[in-house]
């Protein structure tokens, strides 16, 4: 699922990041979400979120349960 929907994304859940020195070369981080720091509902390059570990991008993939 991507991150491109405020409503999918919520605290303690599961993502890969692009942080913004990794957007030209696509690299994801992964992580647990601290904080969502978009307002909007929706966003086309991602929702942006803080991690637990403090690190701040936007969504790429919400990680699936198996």
């Amino acid at each position: 699922m991507n991150g491109q929907n405020r409503a999918d994304i919520y605290p303690g859940l599961e993502v890969d990041i692009i942080l913004k020195k990794d957007q030209r070369s696509g690299k994801l981080t992964r992580g647990f979400v601290k904080d969502l720091l978009t307002s909007s509902s929706f966003h086309s390059r991602g929702i942006k979120v803080r991690l637990e570990d403090g690190q701040v991008g936007r969504v790429a993939e919400i990680v699936e349960e198996d």
